[in-house]
């Protein structure tokens, strides 16, 4: 996924230096090219050479150490980065970067750079909300270096606060995001619903779906990569979305419609791969029920996707179609019925494809009738190949 990407991961001396191990290693997974820079405090904590078994790189800790090649090692490092990630950052550093002070590898590094610039701070509560790193991390969000907020916890130290580095696979996250971003959807609103809704039978039971809101959250993601600000619509999913992303949690039906169309004006592309429950029960009791045998009294739902159909005007509407036979024709025939602009159509009889995996098998159908089919993909690449056909429209 990224591979030709080049990163450079800088190192300083915090307890939790030895997460960006972790870090190091998600990024080659990805296969990107990894470059570690270790301050002299972080080698207290990590050896450089577990960095440099991960990465495959030599790790740069002395400005001054000898070596055989021509070039000035801090500049081309700075040249050849992608993004540069400091993982994790002391106090120490951030109040160095914000300031000039140019005194070792890293902070003389940065100093170069023209790549976006990712700041994952760790240290204890106090140090972390003291004023003082406060305003340097302000100005430095003022001078467009990305911050990943740090987590709260028990740190190292025993107190209990903010001051924990965030997550790796975040921190993972927000790299791979800055390395991909395309940005073909800057000042663009997505609104994209995800996961399915449930209708009550009493107090403890309901009928609902399996849908897992997999593909919704690869939706959201690929929306954020091209610059798109997200609200998120969700029913029962079972996924971690991005933290970038504006969420609405709703229950029912009901609930999400309502969500939705508050949200609507707001919305240039509407994506609709919720499975809102089809029924709601009329005979819901408001005690459990103890019956033998039990007969529902079920009633069709609202359509939500219909409904934004008729007032959407020049937004543009993006439907899923999960059906069992006659793919084409039904899918069809619901994107002409809701005025839908695009509608992602899948068999969910065929392996591979449906509501809890990792991969589906679509086909993309417009307006015209046109129809492109694919085979087996990841949710993560069948959200690409959406959002290359949405490009289209806006």
């Amino acid at each position: 996924m990224l591979s030709g990407k080049k990163a450079v991961v800088a190192v300083t001396g915090s307890i939790a230096a030895y997460k960006a191990l972790d870090v190091v290693s998600r990024l080659k997974k990805l296969n990107a090219d990894v470059y570690v820079i270790m301050t002299k405090n972080a080698t207290e904590f990590v050896s450089p050479l577990s960095f440099e078994t991960l990465s495959k790189n030599k790790v740069y800790v002395d400005m001054f150490e000898k070596t055989h090649h021509e070039e000035v090692e801090h500049i081309s490092l700075a040249k050849k980065a992608d993004v540069f990630v400091i993982a994790p950052a002391s106090a120490d550093v951030i109040a160095k970067i914000t300031y000039g002070i140019a005194d070792d590898m890293l902070t003389t590094c940065i100093l170069a750079v023209r790549c976006p610039i990712i700041i994952a701070p760790s240290m204890n509560v106090n140090m972390y909300e003291n004023v003082t790193v406060q305003n340097n991390i302000e100005i430095l969000k003022k001078r467009g270096v990305h911050f990943i907020e740090a987590d709260t916890g028990m740190l190292a130290c025993g107190d209990i606060g903010k001051g924990k580095l965030a997550d790796t696979e975040y921190i993972t996250e927000v790299i791979k995001n800055t390395l991909l971003k395309k940005n073909d959807l800057n000042n663009k609103k997505v609104l994209i619903t995800l996961g399915g809704t449930i209708e009550k039978i009493d107090k403890v039971r309901y009928i609902g779906n399996f849908s897992s809101g997999k593909m919704g959250k690869a939706l959201i993601e690929e929306a954020l990569l091209r610059g798109a600000a997200v609200t998120a619509v969700c029913g029962r999913v079972s996924v971690n979305l991005p933290k970038d992303v504006n969420v609405i949690n709703t229950v029912s039906t009901a609930d999400m419609k309502k969500a939705v169309l508050e949200n609507l004006s707001e919305s240039d592309i509407i994506i609709k791969s919720a499975a809102p429950c089809d029924y709601i029960v009329n005979n819901y009791s408001d005690e459990k029920i103890k019956m033998d045998k039990l007969t529902l009294d079920l009633e069709k739902t609202s359509d939500i996707a219909k409904e934004v159909g008729k007032i959407k005007g020049d937004k543009k509407l993006i439907i899923f179609s999960a059906e069992t036979s006659n793919l084409y024709e039904n899918s069809y025939k619901k994107l002409i019925d809701k005025n839908a602009d695009l509608v992602i159509a899948n068999d969910v009889t065929k392996e591979g494809a449906g509501f809890s995996g990792d991969t589906n098998i679509v086909t993309i159908i417009d307006k015209s009738g046109k129809k492109t089919e694919y085979g087996k993909m990841s949710k993560t690449e069948v959200a690409r190949k959406i959002f290359d056909e949405i490009i289209k429209l806006v």
